[in-house]
């Protein structure tokens, strides 16, 4: 029994330390409309400001599909997101895209939280602060 125990005490141990590099794949972002005007595609009109690090990502399209009910139920969605009036836990991936025949790499927010009301100065970005 001892060695049973051990076994598993070293195995919630060994996954503790994995379950923190899965949840650095993901960061918190505020994704807003940010004033720029598309003149051809693909359009730049959207960023999201990663709050780990402060980095603006210009272009940037947003799929919420893989958002909880809970989250998806909040009323104005869509007006909150490209307001920057929520913060989102998610991830930047990049799907590749045909726009007028030509491919594009351009990333997209895949959002899987809504964490917060977005604070006025992680709004700088937005076309509305």
């Amino acid at each position: 029994m001892s060695r049973l125990r051990s076994a598993l005490l070293f195995v919630a141990t060994a996954s503790t330390g994995i379950v923190p590099s899965l949840a650095a794949a993901e960061s918190s972002y505020v994704y807003c409309d940010n004033g720029l005007r598309c003149f051809k595609a693909p359009c730049p009109s959207n960023s999201a400001l990663d709050l780990a690090n402060g980095t603006i990502i210009k272009g940037v399209s947003i799929d919420s599909s893989g958002l909880p009910q809970a989250d998806k139920a909040i009323t104005d969605l869509s007006d909150a997101l490209y307001a920057g009036k929520i913060v989102v836990r998610g991830s930047i991936e990049h799907r590749t895209q045909t726009i007028t025949g030509k491919e594009y790499s351009l990333p997209w927010l895949v959002a899987t939280g809504i964490v917060r009301t977005a604070k006025d100065s992680e709004r700088k970005h937005c076309s509305s602060h």
